[in-house]
């Protein structure tokens, strides 16, 4: 029998006070999907201040029924001595008895899931017994009018609602109207970016060489002098046969010989069923036009590599919660296109008549009809020129922005049409507001935002009083009854 591995004891300092513990359900954060990437940011953000424990999902994990204590790796990573955190892997999105059984081996001061509430949905059935013991927090994606009512038990159950989105936080503000909830429980996260990671990469970086081979590399092997990037997952919000269709027609503006010297580079999954074969799309409506597939796991110093290279990023995803893409490439100091919807909205920092940043309220839930139209240079918006509304029955309904191929086709003529000195320029001002205090979109500043609001919510939370049971008389049950009331 082999013999059980245990961990090395760490020293502990009496008098340093206990961390609070959060149990987090959400995509095992060693994945790359979207949930997962910012799961570990926050996390491994935050790691200072809190102990973590994750209910780590995946579709069907290798690992299930494992313990993975990663304690002694991220400490080693992130310099913190006493760092806390261990995964309990499980396919799909757990259960009760696997919450349970986490809960008594960890003991967690609270609960946090990110990601749609309906995956969720056995959490759910059990918020007002787990509520009266430890709060309910919720990293919310919603990402699109109108205010999702149907949403509302979701969001009543929680004691503390981070949004990814200052639109996502005007829509839980609206939906709760019946029932508000204090402000510091309803408070705007935005999704946050390593700043470590992607980054602009110039003649000083430790990757330099690397890169500029690279890049040289690239460009000389595909002729071509102008890139538009586009980082998605092949599926129909994102729409992805939109672009290929207004980069073809962006070429067919051109001469010939500049056409030739442009591509589209799509780093994502050219054939899903989720989505659509972008190859016979590029076949049929993009012939002899340069499309580029990136396929399959590159690390974020490739991925920051091909941003960098890039000359403009676009993000036309009809409904989009955030919008990973668009922030990284600010970051990485690369301009952006960007559908006017949900969170992309964000990234192109409309400003009002003062010259503020706009603010969503009731009677002005989204920027998607136009009515501000300056907005920050780094950025391009396309505002969506078709409205349906899509639906299933768990969610029976939400706006699906789509924008004229031909209107993205004019914004990176946009791009085009300035000097590689310009397009740097404006870049650059994305990134340095990328990083600052007021987008939040730094992973930093995310991290920092994490603790200020758990903190509050650990603070302000009561615990939800237990139910009282009464002893009601058969005729007077039957009288209910009768008046409808059972």
């Amino acid at each position: 029998m082999e013999q059980l591995q245990l961990p090395k004891l760490r020293k502990i300092d009496p008098n340093k006070p206990k961390k609070k513990k959060i149990l987090l359900l959400s995509d095992d954060l060693r994945m790359h999907s979207g949930i997962a990437t910012m799961s570990r940011e926050f996390v491994m953000g935050t790691l200072k201040e809190y102990d973590w424990v994750q209910i780590s999902a995946a579709v069907k994990h290798p690992e299930e029924g494992k313990i993975m204590d990663l304690s002694q790796s991220v400490a080693k990573e992130t310099g913190i001595n006493d760092a806390y955190l261990k995964l309990y892997p499980v396919s799909g999105y757990g259960n009760a008895q696997i919450l349970q059984q986490v809960m008594n081996i960890e003991k967690p001061d609270a609960i946090l899931h990110f990601t749609d509430p309906r995956f969720w949905g056995w959490l759910y059935q059990l918020e007002h017994s787990l509520r009266q013991h430890i709060p309910l927090m919720y990293y919310n994606i919603w990402d699109d009018l109108p205010y999702p009512h149907w949403n509302e038990p979701f969001y009543e159950s929680c004691d503390l609602i981070m949004n990814i989105s200052r639109q996502t936080q005007n829509i839980v503000k609206n939906v709760l109207k019946k029932y508000p909830k204090p402000d510091w429980a309803v408070q705007w996260v935005s999704h946050g970016i390593n700043e470590n990671d992607f980054r602009i990469i110039n003649e000083l970086d430790k990757d330099w060489n690397e890169y500029k081979k690279f890049s040289d590399d690239f460009k000389k092997t595909h002729d071509v002098d102008f890139i538009v990037f586009w980082n998605n997952r092949n599926i129909r919000r994102k729409q992805p046969g939109d672009l290929v269709l207004a980069f073809s027609e962006f070429c067919n503006r051109l001469p010939k010989e500049k056409a030739d010297r442009t591509c589209l580079l799509m780093h994502t999954q050219p054939v899903d069923q989720n989505g659509t074969d972008l190859y016979a799309v590029a076949n049929t409506v993009a012939p002899n036009r340069k499309v580029f597939f990136t396929d399959g796991h590159i690390d974020r110093k490739q991925l920051n590599f091909l941003y960098n290279m890039a000359d403009v990023t676009a993000n036309i995803a009809s409904n989009e919660g955030f919008g990973l893409s668009h922030a990284e490439s600010l970051m990485a100091g690369t301009p952006i296109i960007n559908n006017v919807t949900g969170g992309l909205q964000d990234g192109c920092r409309f400003e009002d008549e003062e010259g503020n940043w706009i603010e969503f309220d009731t009677e002005f839930p989204s920027n998607h009809n136009g009515r501000y139209k300056k907005h920050a240079e780094w950025a391009k918006p396309v505002f969506p020129t078709n409205r349906s509304l899509q639906g299933s029955p768990p969610t029976p309904y939400i706006f699906d922005d789509r924008v004229d191929y031909k209107d993205v086709a004019d914004a990176i003529e946009y791009w085009y049409e300035l000097t590689p000195q310009e397009r740097a320029e404006m870049g650059e001002a994305g990134h340095e507001w990328a990083i600052g205090d007021e987008s939040n979109y730094s992973a930093r500043k995310m991290s920092e935002r994490f603790i200020e609001c758990i903190n509050t919510c650990l603070d302000n939370w009561t615990p939800k009083e237990k139910f009282t049971m009464y002893s009601v008389p058969l005729k007077q049950s039957y009288e209910f009854e009768k008046i409808g009331v059972l």
